[in-house]
């Protein structure tokens, strides 16, 4: 079953990696559909962190040759697989970044599978997708605003629901404005939670304020910005951080949450190195759990959709700039720029 498609189609690809200057269009013929797949036409294309570390050849983790780069898109059924019987043509789709990752813990073999680096990811303008990795876009959003979520608001939902989740009452306290950080707050504000969010730049800070965040904190021209985290909570401290800046923050962050608090820990942001003691010291003698958020599961992903319909305008996704598919390096260094808020966003198709 099938709609008109073309038997070629357009993709970038890195030839080689570092910069994303490398970033290079290519034209290729579409693969013939395998019975348990179904081909997406993609309309939006969003970016991560991960993405311009790959670009740079900074990413830990294994890249296949001639990556075809992003892990996050939105787009629309137009083939099905022989044996496909839970999607139709037109349903509007996401995958999952890691396709293979169902539900349940992350195990050795998780990483194998995540889009645009272990495989090759979804910057083309039509891809394949084993019918197991889609879910159904919530209908109040748009192609671009679909696309920011699979890996940002996943990462977030599993750092903020896992297995301590964030509850009405409690004291966020938000690192930054990146896409992962931004879907920290909307989710701990939809559960009730107070959030304190930091940045170096005032304008960012008045963005986060008007998505509800009840402080806020330029740690430039507040350097102490976990003493004023405990000024705010009257010493007690938070309940859970979300922690993007990794080893230039995460001894801060550590004074700055409650006994018995959660430490949250997705990104590595800020590389200044501190000493190992002085983050261990404080995780023990406060009994705080430090623990490492790997992406999320396609269960959490629909989990998200539900959050999302439920609360459709305060967890909207916050775009900052979309460009067009023949912009797509322009959008990398955008994002290497640091200038925005939010999602970058690479418009595919129209």
């Amino acid at each position: 079953m099938t709609a008109q498609i073309p038997s070629t189609i357009r993709s970038y690809y890195f030839p080689t990696l570092g910069s994303h200057t490398n970033l290079t269009l290519q034209t290729i013929s579409l693969p013939e559909l395998k019975s348990n797949c179904v081909l997406v036409k993609i309309h939006a294309v969003s970016l991560q962190y991960r993405d311009l570390y790959i670009s740079l050849g900074r990413y830990p983790g294994k890249v296949v040759d001639n990556l075809v780069p992003c892990s996050d898109m939105a787009g629309e059924v137009v083939a099905i697989g022989a044996d496909v019987t839970q999607w139709k043509i037109g349903d509007r789709v996401s995958a999952n970044t890691t396709i293979d990752y169902l539900y349940g813990e992350v195990g050795p073999r998780t990483l194998e599978w995540v889009l645009g680096g272990e495989i090759h990811g979804v910057l083309a303008e039509y891809r394949d997708f084993p019918a197991h990795s889609l879910v159904t876009i919530p209908e109040h959003l748009s192609y671009e605003e679909a696309a920011a979520l699979p890996c940002a608001a996943v990462t977030a939902y599993n750092a903020l629901m896992g297995p301590k989740p964030v509850k009405a009452g409690d004291a966020v306290l938000i690192l930054g404005t990146s896409a992962v950080s931004l879907f920290g707050l909307q989710f701990a504000i939809a559960s009730g939670a107070t959030v304190i969010a930091t940045s170096s730049s005032d304008a960012k800070l008045a963005i986060v304020k008007k998505l509800g965040a009840a402080h806020t904190i330029n740690y430039n021209t507040t350097p102490d910005w976990d003493k004023e985290v405990l000024r705010l909570t009257d010493g007690r401290g938070v309940d859970h951080v979300l922690e993007v800046g990794g080893p230039g923050t995460l001894e801060k962050s550590m004074a700055a949450v409650r006994y018995a608090g959660h430490v949250h820990l997705i990104g590595f942001l800020s590389m200044t190195p501190v000493p190992l003691m002085n983050v261990i010291a404080p995780c023990l003698l406060k009994a705080v759990t430090l623990r490492g958020v790997l992406v999320g599961s396609l269960a959490q992903l629909e989990s998200i959709n539900g959050l999302l319909r439920a609360r459709p305008e305060s967890t909207r996704p916050v775009i900052d700039k979309v460009f067009s598919f023949e912009e797509a390096a322009e959008a990398y260094a955008y994002m290497e720029s640091q200038k925005h808020v939010g999602k970058i966003v690479i418009r595919v198709c129209t």
